[in-house]
């Protein structure tokens, strides 16, 4: 555990209740948050209460089997540290700075305590950025700030995994940053194969993973959290280099906290919840900044409890972040990925004063063409496409080609689908958003728009033919999985218009097939 100084400070445990411990000291009674060892440095306790002029309590950070009363405890003079240095990138840690990728120890690093302040104020930076992802839907709907913080809301099977992972290509690969990836609470299958993943997409070598899994004490998992941010903040002070970190899941964080307190004996707050929880969350969050070396950029998976926004835990997290992406499952089993409900995800970027007035105002054309369309698609689906009015068609056809538009085949399925990736500018975004509501591509196929990077490819697939192959191919298919005609701007039946299919659940192979044919 490498925290060990010096062994003069010794004291013995009074009484053991589960991760619970109280040890007494004669000579020096230890602060609050040093690290304390037992049994030769197998249990690890970190003192959260100084009970009396002799008696501390601390919470194990390992599990506690074969702990007895008067066995002897071992101060050592510091508080959980964990390493930092260039020699973390690519390895993975626990909380204690161990590694548990299989491979020998990383040379040539420093040890920082994981308790540290947040940066004052007078170091942070106060100007406003956006932090671009190469995400299309993400940067022109919901943009990330620069050393802001991000939720992402979703549950399994969305794509969520799928999508840090190409934020955490994108931003190694094209801005040449630092990605620390955070698992409080995870599963060691899930921390094996994410590991594995990245390191088949080549993205580990600018990477650092630190996981305090399910099984582990929740001391411990309380604490891998600081320790994933005290790396961070190595890379943006000491570094000046630009960080993503991911926090999987922030939740997590909380309940360990809740089950720490409750074995302190706190009384508990609303809904059960630790009376300090905000403080503990403010005690994580508030270290996340942007400064005037660098930034850390978080984004961070958020559970919410029965899908209940007013549950302390999220109406806590929502306070500290600047971005809500949530992602929909209807969205996903429509094969539109990243599967981002594009209505009820929200960034208090996009305002005038920090995107740009054209940006700004065609964010809020898309938001409302969207919105028109969910409006319609009752009427739709009971009396049909042909009894709307004509402008309500052509604004249906202008919803439909901007949610495949807003599609993106990633680098990091490259593998599973034989898609290149691709990563497109703001720029080039907009640009291709403002054409669609322009009406620019109201005679193309909608299958035209699918899985593209900038607009231009669009008119690449229809010139070699494939998407109306495609279309035709599939006509029969589609009429039977999509009770919604494909909407056209001309009064008239189009057989590519309504030939287009509604997309199959998995988008890669959707889009492979389309490449193929």
């Amino acid at each position: 555990m490498k925290n060990r100084t010096s062994p003069s400070n010794l004291g013995a445990v009074v009484s053991v209740r589960g991760s619970v411990v109280d040890i007494g000291f004669d000579a020096h009674l230890p602060p609050i948050y040093s690290l304390l060892h037992a049994k030769a440095g197998e249990v690890a306790i970190e003192v959260l209460a100084q009970l009396d002029a002799h008696r501390v309590r601390g919470i194990a950070l390992t599990p506690t089997q074969g702990l007895v009363r008067g066995s002897a405890v071992e101060d050592t003079g510091g508080q959980l540290k964990v390493p930092v240095g260039k020699g973390i990138l690519s390895r993975m840690f626990d909380v204690f700075g161990n590694v548990i990728d299989g491979h020998a120890a990383p040379a040539d690093v420093q040890w920082r305590t994981v308790h540290r302040a947040p940066p004052p104020l007078a170091r942070r930076s106060t100007k406003s950025e956006i932090f671009e992802t190469g995400i299309k839907v993400i940067d022109v709907l919901v943009p990330l700030e620069r050393g802001g913080k991000a939720g992402l809301f979703g549950g399994a099977g969305v794509g969520k995994t799928v999508l840090l992972t190409e934020m955490i290509h994108n931003m190694i690969e094209h801005q040449k940053g630092v990605s620390i990836f955070c698992g409080i609470g995870e599963r060691c299958r899930e921390g094996e194969e994410l590991y594995r993943d990245m390191k088949a997409a080549g993205v580990l070598p600018n990477m650092v993973m630190v996981f305090g899994q399910m099984n582990e004490p929740p001391g411990n998992r309380f604490r891998v959290g600081l320790a994933a941010l005290t790396m961070a903040e190595y890379f943006r002070d000491d570094e000046h280099r630009d960080v993503l970190l991911l926090i999987d899941n922030i939740f997590r964080f909380i309940q360990a906290g809740m089950e720490v307190s409750g074995l302190l004996g706190q009384m508990p707050s609303r809904l059960g919840y630790q009376p300090t929880m905000g403080t503990e969350l403010s005690g994580l969050e508030e270290r996340i900044a942007n400064t005037d070396t660098g930034a850390i950029t978080s984004i961070q998976a958020v559970y919410v409890p029965a899908d209940d926004l007013t549950d302390p835990a999220a109406v806590h997290t929502f306070s500290h972040l600047s971005t809500y992406i949530v992602l929909s499952r209807k969205r996903a089993s429509e094969g539109l990925y990243p599967a981002i409900d594009l209505l009820q995800s929200s960034s208090k970027m996009a305002t005038p004063g920090i995107v740009g007035e054209r940006h700004y105002l065609l964010a809020q054309q898309i938001r409302r063409t969207l919105a028109q369309y969910q409006d319609l698609k009752d009427i739709i689906a009971m009396l049909g496409l042909e009894q709307l009015a004509p402008e309500d068609r052509k604004v249906v056809a202008r919803a439909r080609r901007l949610e495949r538009f807003l599609t993106q085949p990633f680098f990091a399925t490259e593998q599973f689908s034989g898609i290149k990736g691709k990563l497109v500018s703001i720029k080039d975004s907009l640009d291709g958003c403002e054409r669609i509501l322009r009406d620019e591509f109201k005679d193309y196929p909608e299958s035209a728009l699918y899985m593209i990077g900038a607009i231009d490819e669009a008119q690449e697939k229809v010139k070699a033919g494939k998407p109306v192959d495609k279309a035709k191919r599939d006509s029969k298919a589609g009429a039977k999985n999509d009770p919604k005609p494909v909407a056209e701007t001309k009064p008239e039946p189009e057989p590519q218009a309504k030939s287009e299919p509604k997309p199959k659940p998995e988008a890669e192979h959707a889009a492979a097939n389309a490449h193929e044919s």
